[in-house]
């Protein structure tokens, strides 16, 4: 069998029927993309992005969409992608997974006249204490978080009385890798953070994502909920140029926009890789996902 299209999921949803909410909403998601590539006249095949089984030769494109163990498993992944990228063609493309995996393309896009929060990159292996660092600034509260991650792992907001208590984390993560070190954008608290989808980079739709009282974690794994959102022209027009910072224009792609402590839009992330796209929430997207990737293999 040849396919023309296959999504890629981890190992943990393969199964038809799950129990918890979470793993329903990823095999549902997943299924209504399928059906609507199906739609479009392609063959569709699911299966996890480490198969063993799996000749990738036998379909034209792969399309990422649960992957959400990659961050977990890296070194693992990096040579899986390596290693599929002389069997098929990827969307989005190799170089484009590679840029977004490191949180180092926030730089990219800001040179590009793009707003995101107040960022300073620290580099491995760099000797400063973290308090040395946050000495130097002049902001009230701090996030800390790698630059390659996700789920937010080792994400942590703390002030200058608290920054002890993160010393040893932080000395231990930066021996290894490059970290963040952000302002914390208190709008977060209470007005939350929306999450644009995007394809062909062109809008789709938007959810509002808000963290649980006490927490500033809007992802559902800390609690936090989900809200329909009916964006202003200005914001789609906001999120759409910043999406032509990116190089190609992305197929699909989530941009998840804060408003910062100055009250302006501002870009938290830009998630090109796998990011979930709430297909349930809006019942054209899949349609529209799937016109995009028809273009995008026609082309």
């Amino acid at each position: 069998m040849v396919y023309d299209i296959t999504l890629l999921t981890d190992g943990r949803y393969l199964e038809d029927r799950y129990d918890d909410l979470y793993s329903q909403n990823v095999v549902k998601e997943d299924g209504l993309v399928k059906k609507a590539l199906e739609r479009k006249g392609l063959k569709v095949h699911r299966t996890n992005w480490d198969d063993p089984n799996f000749d990738w030769s036998s379909t034209r494109f792969i399309l990422f969409r649960t992957t959400w163990d990659y961050f977990d498993r890296f070194k693992e992944f990096s040579k899986w992608l390596e290693f599929v990228c002389t069997q098929t063609k990827l969307i989005n493309p190799k170089e484009m997974i590679y840029w977004n995996i490191d949180k180092h393309y926030l730089q990219d896009i800001e040179k590009k006249g793009v707003r995101i929060p107040k960022t300073i990159f620290i580099e491995p292996k760099d000797s400063r204490s973290l308090h040395s660092i946050i000495d130097t600034l002049d902001w009230k509260e701090f996030i800390l978080k790698p630059a390659v991650s996700g789920a937010a792992r080792h994400t942590y907001r703390f002030t200058a009385d608290t920054v002890a208590q993160h010393e040893t984390t932080y000395k231990d993560l930066i021996s290894e890798e490059s970290m963040l070190l952000q302002e914390f954008q208190h709008n977060v608290l209470t007005k939350g953070e929306v999450a644009f989808i995007v394809f062909g980079g062109k809008y789709s739709h938007a959810v509002l994502k808000k963290a649980k009282p006490g927490d500033f974690r809007v992802q559902d794994d800390f609690g936090g909920s989900l809200h329909d959102y009916e964006p202003s022209a200005d914001e789609i027009s906001f999120i759409e140029e910043a999406i032509k910072a990116c190089n190609p224009i992305p197929v699909y792609a989530r941009v998840d926009v804060i408003w910062n402590n100055e009250n302006e839009l501002c870009i938290g992330e830009i998630e090109l890789i796998e990011p979930e796209l709430w297909f349930r929430r809006n019942e054209k997207s899949a349609d529209h996902c799937a016109q995009a990737i028809r273009n995008y293999i026609e082309n």
